[in-house]
């Protein structure tokens, strides 16, 4: 991490001077740290890659300070590098996280994601939800478990020789029953 003051320092020393003195920028760049500040945190809700995403701004304010043009408003070039430098560590984290696959027959897009284990809770929910659904009556469902396994409501209704308005709403009167029935998994 870096110091602000040597941040600055370092921009005295190493840029050579133009239409803005280093002083004169540094001195404007230091008024725009709170708005800097807030501005990250909008952008990362998260104090630590905020302040992290401010120092890499001004490091890049100061690095490039020769780039900035004296007439021009300083804020929005700063907030520009700010939001700029911002997408581009997203898109590094997001690249991080991605899995390219070359295999001819995508074999590792494929494979399914290991799990180990299954909390207690979770195998007795899915019991308990089964079993509620297995208590509606066949009226509600046959297309409540038609339309969970992916069915359209034509479908449905053409299997069942029935039209679609019944459908929907045996497929909706089953739902408000399994919900009034599992009222304690809802919450």
């Amino acid at each position: 991490m870096f110091n602000l003051c040597s941040l600055f320092n370092f921009a005295s020393s190493t840029l050579n001077n133009t239409a803005m003195t280093a002083i004169e920028f540094n001195t404007a760049l230091t008024g725009l740290y709170s708005n800097l500040q807030y501005f990250a945190q909008t952008l990362t809700n998260n104090r630590e890659e905020a302040e992290d995403l401010v120092q890499d701004t001004v490091l890049k304010a100061l690095t490039h300070r020769d780039k900035f043009q004296a007439d021009t408003n300083l804020k929005a070039w700063t907030f520009t590098i700010m939001k700029n430098t911002f997408i581009n560590n997203y898109r590094r984290a997001v690249k991080a996280n991605t899995i390219l696959d070359t295999t001819d027959d995508l074999y590792y897009l494929n494979i399914p994601k290991p799990t180990n284990y299954s909390l207690p809770d979770s195998e007795y929910s899915i019991k308990e939800i089964r079993r509620t659904i297995g208590g509606l009556s066949d009226e509600h469902r046959i297309p409540f478990e038609m339309h969970t396994q992916g069915y359209k409501y034509k479908e449905i209704a053409d299997k069942l020789n029935l039209s679609i308005g019944t459908v929907k709403s045996r497929i909706f009167f089953g739902r408000k029953k399994l919900m009034e029935s599992l009222g304690d998994f809802v919450n």
